[in-house]
């Protein structure tokens, strides 16, 4: 076991945090925000083994075993001197920002979600998109339940969108009343034809006029993508954008 620096000055050692989910089934999407973290200048090391935040076991009830999983974790984290994570996990920002307090004695490790490090970091350094209106992109955009009900973040993502020359056109049940995908609770994968059956649902609602629909989460964009070809990882949206912006 190790740790890996993506950047040469370390600094304060910020973990990048992908998620199971992410980190073993779309690590397209991890390589994407490792990217865009370099790209914007902030640095972070990443550990070079799977992690899992113990959300899946809390979820299906074996809440004793989801807190010793935190607390391996919080004991690993202070071993490699980490005191700040950046995760693009909705459901591992809920873990860490809201469980662990109860589980982990002492934990005061900072839990930042990664749509608000970019957000900060666009605006750090003046990156915008200066096109006029009718060239940016027509976009709509999935709200993550977590993200949303559970956690208020649901500006900060649409205000990165809107700086990276997207111009979004919402669908119908967003922000804290947003309609359920169907992927979350272990769903996804213990009842697939459920899950398929809620994106389904979901996906009638997708505006018309919008390119893509951009979902916050790797969960989410692998259970809307199955049934409709706009579906887009927030990822792939921002590493496109400062690829064309010259970044």
């Amino acid at each position: 076991m190790g740790i890996i620096d993506f950047v040469r000055k370390i600094g304060e050692k910020t973990l990048y945090f992908p998620g199971a989910f992410t980190g073993i089934e779309f690590e397209e999407h991890s390589l994407n925000y490792q990217e865009i973290l370099g790209k914007l200048g902030i640095s972070f090391v990443i550990l070079d083994l799977d992690l899992d935040s113990g959300l899946e076991k809390m979820n299906m009830g074996y809440r004793k075993d989801a807190k010793k999983t935190a607390m391996k974790n919080f004991i690993l984290f202070k071993k490699n001197s980490i005191s700040k994570i950046i995760t693009n996990s909705p459901e591992d920002f809920y873990m860490f920002e809201e469980i662990y307090p109860t589980f982990v004695r002492g934990w005061d490790i900072k839990i930042e979600y990664i749509c608000i490090s970019i957000l900060e970091a666009l605006k750090k350094r003046k990156i915008r998109y200066l096109g006029p209106r009718e060239t940016r992109e027509v976009v709509s955009y999935q709200d993550s339940c977590y993200l949303a009900r559970r956690c208020g973040i649901m500006n900060e993502p649409r205000e990165v969108i809107g700086i990276l020359g997207g111009r979004i056109i919402e669908i119908e049940d967003n922000r804290e009343d947003v309609l359920c995908c169907g992927a979350g609770g272990g769903v996804y994968k213990n009842n697939p034809n459920l899950a398929r059956g809620a994106a389904l649902n979901r996906s009638k609602g997708i505006p018309e006029e919008a390119s893509k629909f951009i979902c916050s989460s790797s969960l989410c964009y692998a259970n809307l993508k199955s049934v409709n070809e706009k579906p887009i990882e927030f990822s792939s949206f921002v590493l496109g954008k400062l690829r064309g912006l010259g970044i």
